[in-house]
C-alpha cells in the first residue's frame, strides 16, 4: 500500500539531506552498507528513501524509519565525501 501524498512530503521534509546510517543486525540485505554513512537524496512516492552512500549509485530502501538512523556525531558527519560520485550538480572534470 502506498502511503498518501501528504505522508510523502512530510517524510520528504524531515529526512531529505540527512546523513544517516544503517543500524547494525536490522535487515542482511543492507550489510554490506553498514559502518558507511550515507545521504537520503529524497523519499519516493512509494515511501522509499533514496540514500546515496558515495559509491556512485543510489539505493531504495524500504521501511527505511526503522533501518537508518540518523548520524550526528561531527567526526562520523566526515565519512561522507559528497564529491566521491557524480551525483552532484556541478561534478569535477572525469580524467
Amino acid at each position: 500500500m502506498f502511503p498518501t501524498k501528504a505522508a510523502v512530503d512530510e517524510l520528504k521534509r524531515t529526512w531529505t539531506d540527512k546523513l544517516v546510517r544503517v543500524k547494525p543486525g536490522v535487515r542482511p540485505e543492507l550489510l554490506r552498507f553498514e559502518g558507511r554513512v550515507g545521504r537520503v537524496v529524497t523519499v519516493s512516492y512509494s515511501g522509499r528513501a533514496v540514500v546515496d552512500f558515495a559509491d556512485g549509485a543510489w539505493y531504495d530502501v524500504a521501511d527505511f524509519a526503522a533501518v537508518l538512523e540518523e548520524v550526528t556525531d561531527d567526526a562520523e558527519r566526515k565519512k561522507y565525501d559528497a564529491t566521491a560520485n557524480s551525483a552532484q550538480k556541478l561534478p569535477g572534470r572525469q580524467s
